[in-house]
């Protein structure tokens, strides 16, 4: 970068030019968005992930969906748990290894997926915005990620 176009110390300390304010506000607005549609399915917007995840792949350990959701499992428990009392999920020490936990779809949570289905356009449509001009803006943000993760 040229010296020119080097921002100033000041220029940095702008509130509008923090790219992690842009996405932690982004974040909100994607919540208030998220919010009707997930009421709909009584989820919240991490639950719905979980179910997301579960409604790609069945019968995932608790690690792994951590791992996909980048997610503790001391966080993710909790809301497993709460799916399992929801009846969407159910939750069992894996057979050939008793440190693992099991989490499976019950016909409960794979007849939600239908009732779930309008949630992705949903999210597009309000965005306003292409879907090349997402898959791009997608793919940025995770390549952010993974840089800040290192």
């Amino acid at each position: 970068m040229a010296k020119a176009d080097t921002p100033s110390s000041e220029d940095l300390m702008r509130l509008d030019n923090f790219l992690c304010f842009a996405i932690y506000s982004a974040n909100h607005a994607f919540t208030r968005v998220y919010k009707p549609l997930l009421d709909q399915l009584d989820l919240t917007y991490p639950q719905y992930l979980v179910m997301v995840v579960l409604w790609e792949k069945d019968d995932q350990t608790v690690g792994s969906l951590g791992e996909k959701l980048f997610l503790e499992s001391s966080t993710l428990t909790p809301m497993l748990k709460r799916l399992e009392a929801m009846g969407y999920v159910s939750r069992v020490r894996d057979r050939t290894d008793e440190r693992q936990v099991r989490v499976r779809l019950t016909d409960t949570g794979r007849a939600l997926r239908q009732k779930a289905s309008a949630v992705p356009a949903g999210i597009v449509d309000a965005t306003g915005m292409e879907p090349a001009d997402l898959a791009r803006l997608r793919k940025e943000i995770a390549a952010l990620r993974t840089a800040l993760l290192g």
